[in-house]
């Protein structure tokens, strides 16, 4: 007899607990020249940001219930579960900052490429015209993803922001650098 299959995850958990299979996605180049697939993959990369305060109120409940269970480690709760989510943000502005320059990288090393061969290019009007117009797409690309590291700048802040109402005395320890770097850069509102 086959089991009876699990109602799907709805409201709030759906959003905080992670996927039991998560989807591996592999970033190509192919990624990062279309535009609604590059765009699509960081709007999933930014849920967690986008429901900071949540995650927040979630997190501190569960050290909460660990913590009279007797199952948690010694320290505040709050500090606790303010540490467990600042772990996940760094992790996950890390992994979006990565792609977003990969595909900085890759757009512009298309449109070098295409700036080349127009440059080098003596052909009919046609052709000038056709190249010209491709030149001129890919620069719009390279501009639009581009602008992806300003977004991430505004997000970072904007999620420190949320975090720091809710974790007011929490700093990243001095000895992970990393941790701090990302402090320090989602204050200043720039890049790590």
């Amino acid at each position: 007899m086959p089991s009876k299959p699990s109602p799907p995850l709805l409201g709030s958990l759906a959003v905080q607990a992670p996927s039991l299979a998560p989807q591996v996605v592999y970033v190509s180049p192919t990624t990062c020249h279309n535009l609604s697939l590059f765009k699509d993959l960081l709007r999933e990369y930014r849920r967690l940001d986008d429901t900071i305060v949540m995650r927040l109120n979630r997190s501190n409940a569960q050290f909460r219930d660990r913590d009279r269970e007797g199952s948690t480690s010694k320290g505040n709760v709050q500090d606790l579960a303010c540490e467990y989510v600042w772990k996940e943000l760094v992790e996950n502005w890390r992994r979006r900052t990565e792609i977003v320059d990969y595909c900085v990288n890759i757009v512009e090393q298309s449109a070098n490429e295409k700036r080349k061969a127009f440059e080098g290019q003596q052909g009919d009007a046609r052709a000038q015209r056709r190249m010209q117009a491709e030149l001129f797409a890919e620069e719009v690309k390279r501009n639009q993803v581009r602008n992806e590291l300003s977004v991430e700048c505004i997000i970072r802040k904007r999620s420190l922001d949320a975090f720091q109402s809710r974790c007011r005395y929490f700093a990243p320890p001095m000895n992970d650098a990393e941790a701090r770097k990302w402090w320090d850069a989602a204050q200043s509102q720039e890049a790590p």
